[in-house]
């Protein structure tokens, strides 16, 4: 574990990308190709103005096989779908069955959802998540060129969306359903906070490496952030390059994950390539600044089940010094 650094190709910060964590195989989809690359990959910058629209924009066309398949249940629930099997389709196709009275999502904002797929030429189903604690799928950043984004369009929380999609390289014909459990807008997820009652503390030795001690009581919700010392140069911002030194432990045991210091080499990344829980640590701190930041599963590596990643399910603390930033 040690060895495995921010930016390695399997690096431990970099951000998953829901859809396509869940995916079996047969989900890889033509749409969510631009969702499934190996990291570190970084998340397009929401758009200014207009971002609703542009989401209205870029969903896939509206269809009469979509619209064909029926959905009944509870949204949040999980659906029971009922289609003439084997459907013909030639190109994506999408309806929303249950239009939601909730927040409408915008360029980048944060959906939690729940997924059911089904396989287009048997109707039978192929995977389900988020209906449940057992099986969740992390809140994923809904933008622009991302591939989610021509699932869920601009819906608005609690709508039930169908999406067709045709057979291709990546796998046969399938059938989505997605319920829009929650939305957050980008500016208010994972924002960080001032520290608790109960936060961890650090010991830098001679060297300047750090030992984090983490106290006794429940961990904290969220992304809480303690500046130790403030330095005096460039503003870290959205989009920079940025070299740091960090460790990371983890909350539930104090064992360290990674480190660089171990590496005894800084480690240098955009600060969009990250989960969300480290780009807060880093956009709008200073070169030079030490800083102590713990992050809840859902600003990490999403709740335990959500993914593969054996840092799924923990809280982690990190404590870093930004050595230099390049601007985007």
């Amino acid at each position: 574990m040690m060895e495995r650094s921010l930016t390695s190709t399997r690096g431990l910060i970099v951000r998953i990308r829901p859809l396509a964590a869940l995916s079996v195989a047969a989900l890889s989809a033509v749409l969510l190709a631009g969702c499934a690359g190996s990291a570190p990959q970084s998340t397009p910058t929401p758009t200014e103005a207009g971002a609703a629209d542009d989401l209205c924009a870029v969903a896939v066309p509206d269809g009469d096989v979509a619209a064909s398949v029926n959905v009944s249940g509870e949204v949040g629930e999980a659906p029971t779908v009922d289609f003439d099997a084997p459907l013909e389709l030639t190109s994506a196709e999408r309806a929303v069955v249950i239009e939601g009275d909730g927040t409408q999502i915008a360029n980048g904002d944060y959906v939690t959802y729940a997924l059911a797929v089904y396989d287009a030429a048997s109707g039978e189903e192929l995977q389900a998540g988020g209906y449940d604690e057992e099986t969740p799928i992390p809140p994923t950043p809904i933008t622009i060129g991302s591939g989610p984004d021509a699932y869920f369009g601009c819906a608005t929380e609690g709508s039930r969306i169908v999406v067709t999609t045709p057979e291709s390289q990546q796998g046969g014909a399938l059938v989505y359903v997605l319920d829009v459990l929650g939305v957050t807008p980008a500016a208010e997820w994972c924002a960080a906070t001032e520290p608790g009652d109960v936060f961890p503390t650090v010991e830098y030795d001679a060297d300047g490496v750090p030992t984090i001690t983490i106290p006794d009581g429940e961990a904290p919700d969220g992304v809480q952030l303690e500046v130790l010392e403030e330095g005096d140069g460039a503003t870290v911002q959205e989009g920079d390059t940025v070299t740091v030194n960090y460790t990371g432990v983890k909350w539930s045991d104090g064992s360290t994950f990674d480190s660089s210091y171990e590496r005894g080499e800084p480690a240098t990344f955009q600060t969009t390539g990250v989960v969300a829980g480290f780009k807060r640590a880093l956009e709008g701190q200073t070169v030079g600044s030490k800083i102590l930041v713990s992050m809840s599963p859902a600003c990490g590596y999403g709740e335990a089940g959500s993914s593969d990643n054996e840092l799924a399910g923990e809280t982690l603390v990190f404590a870093l010094e930004i050595i230099e930033v390049t601007e985007q």
